[in-house]
């Protein structure tokens, strides 16, 4: 299969994304934000159907709405904080615009299937260049305020009396969470955000105690399911983001099943 430059591309995208979103997802999950998660990537729709209306690249849009809204997001923490119904009614209404946007623009209809679903099979050397761009930032970035998030994460209490800019530091995680779920979308869809983002960050917290084993497990599993899936998409004429949805689920599943660890990687 590697003899088509469109699977070779696939395989690179795929694997950018893959390792960013394993380890930026490792963090969600351990600060149960999934549910935000979820909203930015219905948020960024709206975003990537609004630009193609404009008649702008979709990952611009999708970029700028999801970024915004994280940071607003992160900006009202304390205030959002367990609020999930607040959460789903905006996601919806982000969706209902995309759908307005769509029904102005019905040529855009085929590229927000692609938005929806994915389409990894489509990317090709400046997407690529454009996610490897947003990888790096998004990781250096991570690595910038990984001390404080982490600290923030397992004694906030602690860490707010200790002076650590607790808001700071929660808008700053939810923009790294925006511009890796814009190019976490780019691969398996916005509708499927979560078997990258949350599916292996969750299996690896299941069955690791430590911070940096867990980190690196999420990142490989997500990989190896993104490969995976795209080898099975390749021999079965499936769809790629239901073969790397059906494996993160497995993989879930099967942690799921395992003996619990002795201490959890939260007590670290």
């Amino acid at each position: 299969m590697f003899q088509y430059e469109f699977m070779t591309n696939a395989f690179a995208a795929a694997g950018i994304v893959a390792v960013v979103s394993g380890v930026v997802g490792y963090f969600l999950v351990m600060r149960g934000q999934t549910f935000a998660g979820h909203a930015l990537s219905h948020i960024g729709f709206a975003g990537a159907t609004g630009a193609g209306l404009i008649g702008l690249a979709p990952l611009w849009g999708l970029l700028g709405f999801t970024l915004a809204a994280g940071i607003v997001m992160g900006a009202l923490s304390d205030r959002i904080s367990n609020r999930d119904v607040a959460i789903g009614v905006v996601l919806a209404l982000a969706l209902g615009f995309g759908l307005l946007f769509l029904h102005y623009y019905t040529s855009f209809a085929t590229q927000a299937t692609a938005l929806l679903f994915g389409n990894v099979l489509a990317v090709d050397h400046s997407m690529i260049a454009t996610l490897a761009a947003l990888g790096v930032v998004t990781l250096v970035s991570l690595a910038v305020i990984m001390r404080p998030l982490i600290f923030a994460t397992l004694q906030p209490e602690l860490a707010e009396a200790k002076g650590v800019p607790m808001r700071f530091i929660s808008t700053a995680f939810l923009a790294l969470v925006a511009i890796a779920v814009s190019a976490c979308a780019q691969i398996v869809g916005v509708l499927m955000v979560f078997t990258l983002m949350v599916g292996p960050a969750a299996a690896a917290q299941r069955v690791t105690t430590g911070l940096w084993s867990g980190l690196v497990l999420s990142a490989a599993l997500a990989l190896a399911e993104s490969w995976l899936g795209l080898a099975i998409a390749y021999y079965t004429d499936w769809p790629v983001s239901f073969c790397i949805a059906l494996l993160s689920a497995l993989a879930y599943f099967i942690c799921l099943a395992m003996p619990a660890p002795r201490a959890k990687v939260h007590a670290h």
